[in-house]
């Protein structure tokens, strides 16, 4: 069985949090690239965390002068 992901989005720090569980100190920290944030088991290196930076610059919003 997949593991359930949340999703929270953190409106003040514009970043989106996907948890296949509760981040913990001991997780290392990777930085994908195009500022995503991996937070990795120790004794695994499974991704367990993802944390996408900038959240909302990432959204089309659609352009109201063409219809």
């Amino acid at each position: 069985m997949a593991a359930k992901l949340t999703f929270k989005y953190d409106r003040e720090g514009d970043i989106l949090h996907i948890d296949k569980c509760p981040p913990y100190p001991e997780q290392e920290s990777e930085e994908l690239g195009d500022d995503v944030i991996a937070r990795l088991n120790p004794v695994t290196g499974e991704i367990e965390n993802l944390e996408v930076l900038f959240f909302s610059t990432r959204l089309k919003v659609p352009d109201k002068t063409h219809r």
